[in-house]
């Protein structure tokens, strides 16, 4: 069953939802200022992600590099400065 609850709510009453999570596998919709901004679900084996060699060779077959990247990170870096006046804004 998924419910909503506020995201002061969750933080009053963590021990509580996680175990609803745990051993009813409810599942709960976080809210902050009304809007929805995470979800406490359980973990099972359907969310059981990539082995490391799984990763590791996807990751290698991801394609070929640019190899302008380390340049046009380089020149972001010297463009970045900052300001005189931290406080001012």
């Amino acid at each position: 069953m998924e419910h909503t609850i506020r995201a002061t709510d969750l933080a009053r009453n963590l021990g509580d939802v996680l175990s609803k999570v745990r051993y009813r596998r409810d599942s709960f919709v976080v809210s902050r200022h009304g809007r929805p901004v995470a979800r406490v679900v359980p973990i099972g084996d359907e969310t059981k992600g990539a082995t490391l060699g799984e990763a590791l060779s996807i990751w290698c077959d991801g394609g070929a590099s640019d190899p302008a990247l380390a340049d046009d990170l380089e020149a972001i870096n010297s463009s970045d400065r900052p300001p005189s006046d931290r406080w001012e804004s």
